[in-house]
């Protein structure tokens, strides 16, 4: 369970040097939009390979699609009603709603990211229960595809008036969140048979693809259209030889 805390903090704890850099340095948007699609293709890769890859071998492919379609349909469900409260553009280094546009935008923010951060960090705890080593490659995708989301986040969070105090008091905190998720997916993996396990891996995998989806290539593509799709693919296969190495 230590463990499971530990790793889980150091995937979370990228969002934090993520906000520091982006509250305290003007990045420019094309190095914060690469960053961003390097993100997102290591974490496609990563859902590909790791999540529903490792479900379909545990419990075959009807727990496999119905966990993923579960994941997906409960993220879109959520950040529908958070974008309805201002956290729509929550990843973005400009154009974040501030509260004098909407009361209550901060509280959908926040939530907004820890509806993003924790079924990536419950993975990493599930990773575990086999009895193993945790899951390297999925480590390495959470930490590069959290990097540029506290990057580009904070950012905006500055843009739209939002304190220090604010910003890193927000990600320090989804960082003890995302170690305490990863205790719990080690914990619930644990007990649970082959067939449940799966379909909590791959409601993960479907939750984290449809973010990557609906946040993280669209800030990409904003900002650097011409090479998102090279830089993406570069993504991918990193973490595809890095769960081959």
């Amino acid at each position: 369970m230590l463990e499971a805390g530990f790793w889980g903090l150091v995937a979370g704890s990228a969002l934090v040097v993520g906000a520091l850099v982006g509250y305290l340095v003007r990045v420019a948007a094309g190095v914060v939009a690469g960053v961003m699609a390097f993100g997102s293709g290591v974490l496609i890769s990563a859902v590909s390979f790791e999540l529903i890859g490792e479900a379909h071998e545990q419990g075959g492919i009807v727990p496999t699609a119905l966990g993923a379609l579960a994941g997906a349909t409960v993220y879109t469900g959520a950040n529908i009603l958070l974008a309805k409260r201002g956290a729509q553009h929550r990843k973005r280094s400009g154009g974040q709603t501030s509260e004098e546009q909407q009361a209550g935008s901060g509280t959908a923010i926040a939530l907004g990211a820890l509806l993003d951060g924790i079924p990536e960090s419950i993975v990493i705890g599930t990773s575990l229960a086999g009895g193993g080593g945790v899951s390297a490659v999925t480590v390495a995708a959470v930490f590069i595809s959290n990097v540029p989301e506290g990057l580009s986040s904070a950012a905006g969070m500055r843009s739209a008036g939002r304190s220090r105090r604010y910003v890193f008091g927000l990600w320090a905190g989804i960082a003890v969140i995302s170690a305490l998720s990863s205790v719990f997916g080690y914990a619930v993996a644990g007990v649970l048979p082959a067939g449940v396990l799966a379909a909590i891996t791959a409601l993960a995998g479907g939750a984290i693809l449809c973010m990557v989806a609906d946040t993280m290539i669209p800030e990409a593509f904003a900002k650097a259209r011409l090479w998102i799709g090279l830089i993406t693919v570069v993504g991918f296969l990193t973490a595809f030889a890095l769960s081959h190495a």
